[in-house]
């Protein structure tokens, strides 16, 4: 039967907010005979919350107060409780991620969503958990073609390159339906990444043609990240800072599938009213729909506004290797960072995961020799290793510190630097792990990764 994990994604974007809940479900996949092998088998989504208007303050924060009334309202219809949650993320996104309290708003957040959702934010995540959560990623496995996907939305748009199922690259755009809104015609806020683009003013009056203009140029920026239309200087203007130097993500004349979802991609194929949103995001969609991105094969993702939502609650958990170790140690740990090299443990405050790629069938030798050196590091010591070898490793460690040192060491997991690890209590001989990729610089991300 296997045992379920139940796991939350809280999604806060520019424009909206919206929950999910889902079960995954653990198997050994390994005969009785053989060491267990922990597998995430199954996948169901339990619950999807409305789509609400992320609640603002004025000076554009975020309403920390509301947000939360949100979540305990949205966990109370889905029967749920924040002490039955194992797993998950909440994940601030686009301009939201960006206000000035969005530390303050993530931080009330992770605490009300129980003892394992964690707050999380980083355009690169949200590529990958998008892609991910829109099917893109399985379609391009299913298919072995290489997709670009688009998650447009209100302030961002957050691209990943998929080749045979596996993302290898991540972007991001300031280009979102909300970068400009309205008022019965009346404009009443306009992002600053426009200066330069766009000439009117908060006050003005906003003609259909005018904001069909400024959409088509938007397009047009997406198409040079698609590597589908020369730059002009457009794309190195719209590009977000983090993303500099990355895009376009495809070579010139490179076949691709292109894939969408977000808000903005429910207004592709459909006639939506252009003030409908009190934005320009579906004049956004028709451009998108009438520009050489759908030109050619496109898909829309089988979840397109909750795309990232589910990506979040769905997708962003893996299982350690069985063969794993743990001593003194208090679950559930939280954002922790990866390092790789000893002379950067002495640098990072607080706890740390060391991660190291392992020896593939170790010597008895060579576990003692590389469990003498890793000894020496300060405590606690969490390790993490992507080969098979992390009980014999804590086991080793353990001899040589004795009973009252605190020790964890986990494998097949393939982590890098920059990234942080969040890991629950074990479910069998396993550990549920969040591995969250924050910072992304056009590497391959192992089915692992995220």
């Amino acid at each position: 039967m296997g045992e379920k994990l139940l796991s939350v994604g809280l999604d806060v974007g520019t424009t909206s907010t919206q929950m999910v809940v889902s079960r995954l479900t653990v198997e050994n996949q390994a005969s009785a005979f053989s060491v267990p092998d922990m597998e995430i088998r199954q996948r169901e989504l339990l619950y999807q919350s409305p789509v609400y208007f992320t609640p603002l303050l004025e000076g554009n924060r975020m309403d920390a107060a509301a947000l939360r009334r949100l979540v305990e309202q949205e966990y109370e219809k889905a029967g749920i409780t924040r002490q039955m949650v194992d797993t998950g993320a909440v994940i601030v996104t686009g301009e939201s991620s960006r206000t000035e309290n969005a530390a303050a708003v993530m931080e009330a957040l992770s605490d009300l969503a129980g003892h394992f959702v964690v707050a999380a934010a980083g355009p690169d995540l949200e590529s990958v958990l998008a892609a991910k959560g829109a099917g893109a990623a399985d379609y391009s496995g299913r298919t072995g073609e290489t997709v670009l996907h688009m998650d447009i939305g209100g302030g961002t748009s957050n691209l990943a390159l998929i080749q045979k199922g596996e993302i290898t690259a991540t972007g991001c755009m300031n280009v979102g339906g909300r970068l400009v809104k309205l008022e019965r015609g009346i404009i009443t806020y306009v992002s600053p990444v426009l200066q330069g683009i766009f000439h009117k003013q908060v006050g003005e009056a906003l003609s259909q043609e005018e904001a069909r203009h400024l959409t088509v140029r938007l397009a047009e920026a997406l198409e040079m990240a698609a590597g589908l239309r020369p730059s002009d200087g457009l794309l190195e203007q719209l590009t977000t800072r983090e993303a500099a130097g990355a895009l376009p993500l495809n070579a010139p004349g490179e076949k691709l599938t292109l894939s969408f979802s977000g808000g903005v991609a429910d207004c592709i194929e459909r006639e939506i009213p252009w003030q409908e949103f009190g934005d320009i995001g579906p004049l956004l969609g028709q451009a998108i729909g009438t520009s050489r991105l759908c030109s050619g094969k496109y898909v829309l993702g089988t979840n397109t506004i909750r795309a990232t939502v589910i990506g979040a609650g769905c997708h962003s958990t893996q299982l350690s290797g069985s063969t794993v170790y743990s001593q003194n140690v208090q679950f559930p740990l939280k954002n922790i960072p990866v390092i790789t090299q000893k002379a950067q443990r002495t640098q990072q405050e607080g706890n740390v995961f060391f991660a190291l790629p392992g020896v593939r069938s170790p010597t008895y030798a060579q576990v003692q020799q590389m469990a003498a050196e890793i000894s020496r590091m300060p405590q606690p010591i969490y390790l993490c290793l992507e080969q098979d070898m992390a009980k014999a490793m804590g086991q080793a460690m353990a001899l040589r510190l004795g009973r009252d040192a605190e020790i964890l060491c986990i494998d097949r997991i393939r982590v890098h630097p920059g990234d942080y690890l969040d890991v629950a209590a074990p479910v069998g001989p396993a550990f549920p792990v969040v591995v969250k990729t924050l910072v992304l610089q056009k590497r391959d991300i192992e089915g692992g990764s995220i």
